[in-house]
């Protein structure tokens, strides 16, 4: 019997539960005895699955208030990937929003990135970052973010292959590394949903309230439109949303899954506002049989098809929202829940494992000693609904 991998995973860094998260607990099964490397890491902010696991943390783990302020010790994590002994190691996975991909991995491994991001701080969203902070920190932007971008564009060069969240991914990746991807989308647990005949009247916002999310375009919007919202998340943001919105707006810090699925499967609408990456929360929505209104950028561009399964709104404007609403309504008589259903299931947890799982091999493809010990891919039934779309 030929020896099991020796696998190390690198993931940025484990102080919650995001979509990132989601990821690497999905990645962590297919791996049982990889070994999982992080900067910090929270034991109580994550989950079971990987809280399972033993975890080596760099340097910035030891840091004051690490914590919390991991983001402040970014300039150190060059280092402190570089540090890490990766010596034995033959197949090396970096999952990648902060820092992750730098790691040495030993010269005959293999390396395969997952890049939810080429970091937003470093790249096309330093402006807004630079606007948002106060003049110390915009001062020491200046004078580190450049050196941090030639390494990070500089450690691009130590990965085999990439696969990107999203097709805006893949873009942003050849954009800011010149590199090529392979297009992954993160697995939704779209089973989990279903549709509600009871269909009501109130639209449905959901996300952490933080500036790029951009609820308050949400809220804006429908104060002129009068129509209900119900706007479900948390963040420090919510204060200021909630004073501003008018009686047909209410809020929710935060609901159970229960809670959480009838609201999806119950709303006439869902309002996505934000440029994501990728973007769960509309394919959860669609997988509850509900249409999605979003701004027409990112991720959420392989994930709604317009006049099917949503509408997009094309500037992100108050003004633009107002009016797409105004079409939305016009549209919603021709809209068939069992479109948003079949689009979400493009989005499966079995499919990310069949695509994940197909990539890998493809990278591993010269590395013969490598490719004889993974996984085949996991079969998923081709939904033939999709197909008959135009």
């Amino acid at each position: 019997m030929s020896k099991p991998l020796r696998i190390a995973i690198i993931h940025y860094w484990l102080v919650g539960m995001r979509g990132g998260e989601r990821v690497l607990e999905r990645v962590l099964g297919h791996f049982p005895e990889a070994d999982l490397f992080t900067h910090v890491y929270d034991p109580d902010a994550v989950s079971d699955v990987i809280r399972e696991r033993s975890v080596t943390t760099t340097f910035i783990n030891q840091l004051p208030f690490a914590r919390k302020l991991y983001r402040h010790y970014l300039p150190l994590m060059p280092m402190a990937l570089e540090s890490l002994d990766l010596s034995g190691y033959e197949l090396v996975l970096s999952f990648e929003a902060g820092p992750a991909k730098g790691v040495l991995a030993p010269p005959t491994a293999l390396h395969v990135c997952y890049c939810h991001s080429p970091m937003r701080y470093l790249w096309d969203a330093q402006a807004d970052y630079r606007k948002s902070a106060g003049p110390v920190p915009r001062a020491m932007m200046s004078l580190l973010f450049p050196p941090l971008r030639v390494w990070d564009y500089a450690t691009a060069a130590r990965v085999d292959g990439f696969m990107a969240n999203s097709a805006f991914v893949h873009r942003r990746i050849r954009r800011a590394y010149g590199r090529d991807a392979t297009v992954v989308h993160p697995p939704v647990a779209v089973e989990a949903f279903e549709p509600d005949a009871r269909v009501g009247g109130e639209y449905l916002w959901v996300g952490q309230m933080t500036p790029y999310k951009r609820g308050d375009l949400a809220v804006e919007a429908f104060n002129r439109l009068g129509l209900p919202l119900h706007m479900v998340g948390d963040g420090e943001m919510r204060r200021k949303l909630k004073a501003s919105a008018k009686s047909n707006i209410r809020f929710s810090d935060r609901l159970s899954f229960a809670e959480l699925k009838k609201a999806y499967a119950t709303c006439r609408g869902f309002i996505h506002t934000a440029e994501e990456d990728f973007g769960i929360a509309p394919v959860e929505a669609l997988a509850s049989g509900r249409p999605v209104l979003a701004f027409g950028r990112g991720g959420v561009l392989d994930t709604i098809t317009p006049g099917r399964t949503g509408q997009v709104f094309e500037d992100q404007t108050v003004d633009s929202l107002v009016a797409a609403v105004g079409g939305f309504e016009a549209w919603l008589p021709t809209f068939e829940p069992k479109n948003a259903v079949a689009r979400a299931e493009r989005f499966s947890e079995e499919r990310f494992d069949h695509n994940f799982i197909s990539a890998l091999r493809r990278f591993a493809a010269g590395h013969p000693n490598i490719l004889d010990r993974l996984a085949a891919p996991i079969t998923v039934p081709m939904i033939t609904r999709e197909l008959a779309e135009p």
